[in-house]
């Protein structure tokens, strides 16, 4: 193995050896396998056993729950009502666009659907029958 290989994988093991995530199982096998590799382990051993220390010895505030499930209802608030202007603006901005475009009942531009009936009177491969309609529909937009 590389010198930078070993290097990127020591520092991936003591990563893992550090990192809250990563299970007790995990830890250990990253430890043995740093030892099996010749590094030095002295100050991982204790780093996750440190870190619960730590959290035993604080009393954590009892209504720092109660704040944070505030929080958290408040936001969900907000989002709620984001999500709804969201909405209604986006109804506001179709209704607009579908003034703007002259877009009849089924989402069709009628300017782009009498271009296509004008263009099927030029097609020379259309039926003398489409182009009959196409005629008729043309005269009623007339």
């Amino acid at each position: 193995m590389s010198h930078q290989k070993k290097n990127s994988l020591v520092r991936g093991l003591k990563g893992a050896i550090h990192n809250p995530n990563v299970s007790e199982e995990a830890k250990q096998r990253d430890l043995q396998r740093l030892q099996e590799m010749g590094e030095d382990i002295t100050g991982l051993t204790g780093a996750s056993s440190d870190f619960d220390a730590q959290d035993e010895g604080r009393s954590a505030d009892p209504h720092i729950f109660l704040k944070l499930d505030q929080h958290e209802d408040a936001m969900k608030q907000v989002t709620k009502q984001m999500l709804e202007q969201g909405e209604e603006d986006m109804q506001r901005s179709a209704s607009a666009a579908s003034a703007d475009l002259d877009i009849d009942m089924n989402g069709h531009s009628k300017t782009r659907v009498l271009a296509g009936y004008k263009a099927t009177l030029s097609n020379p491969r259309t039926s003398k029958a489409a182009k009959a309609h196409a005629e008729q529909v043309l005269e009623e937009y007339a």
